[in-house]
């Protein structure tokens, strides 16, 4: 068992949990204990199918697909970084975990022989909200270009308390309407490339929804993929905004 499992498994409960697991992964542990874990990336498997090393894992894997036991497991869409094919099935073989994916997963649900698991899949799009006990998911519109049509961002709702994870998407400020405010914490990626924000693009949508802290993701897993949090910083402290970089393993208690 890796340090991270260990140190999930030793927060305290009465509070909320976030921690990085890289790239765009996070888990939620929520003051019952409830685990939710949102687009981890665990294994290698993107250099390998994508056969270059400009994909290959640049930060270490801080984390085994069997060291815990989801509540619920969400891939925001279809890439591999998010809905990792080595990883997911692993996570998924208690036949006790749920998995909220969105609908253009279908056919890795099926690649990955998944489909003995369906009674615990839901595919999901824009505007469905799966009621847990002890925490509430409601999928909302991402836009991650033509590679990903049907992708969605998620908020988690646990605690009285809002996490919103926009998942991978370009600034779309005409669809902030959809995320209710006041926001605890906003995730958004930074990378700038394959359709996603860049630091000023995620600074300007912090300043639109003005959660109490936000987290930049997606930068330093891939050579390829760029982001540069030092001038998301900057930008942050600019508009009076608080950020929080977080180092794969790291906790962030709300």
């Amino acid at each position: 068992m890796k340090d991270l499992a260990i140190k999930i498994l030793a927060a305290p409960l009465g509070s909320t949990h976030i921690f990085f697991a890289g790239q765009a992964g996070f888990i939620i542990k929520t003051a019952e204990g409830k685990l939710i874990a949102i687009d981890l990336y665990l294994s290698e498997c993107v250099e390998r199918l994508e056969g270059h090393m400009g994909y290959k894992r640049m930060t270490p894997q801080v984390l085994d697909p069997a060291d815990l036991e989801f509540d619920a497991i969400v891939c925001t869409h279809p890439h591999w970084d998010h809905f990792d094919v080595d990883s997911v099935p692993q996570m998924m073989a208690n036949r006790r975990t749920r998995l909220y994916c969105s609908v253009d997963c279908e056919k890795l649900v099926k690649q990955t022989g998944m489909e003995y698991f369906s009674e615990n899949i839901t595919y999901v799009k824009p505007g469905d909200i799966a009621d847990e006990d002890g925490f509430c998911l409601q999928f909302v519109n991402c836009d991650h270009g033509e590679g990903a049509p049907d992708a969605v961002g998620v908020v988690l709702h646990a605690d009285g308390k809002r996490i919103y994870e926009a998942g991978d998407t370009c600034l779309r400020l005409d669809r902030t309407g959809e995320i209710k405010t006041p926001l605890d914490v906003l995730i958004a990626p930074i990378n700038g490339a394959y359709g996603n924000m860049d630091s000023d693009a995620c600074a300007e949508l912090a300043g639109a929804l003005k959660p109490a802290v936000t987290i930049p993701c997606h930068y330093g897993m891939f050579a390829s993929h760029g982001g540069d949090p030092g001038r998301f910083l900057e930008l942050m402290k600019d508009k009076g905004l608080n950020a929080f970089l977080m180092t794969p393993g790291e906790i962030f208690t709300l």
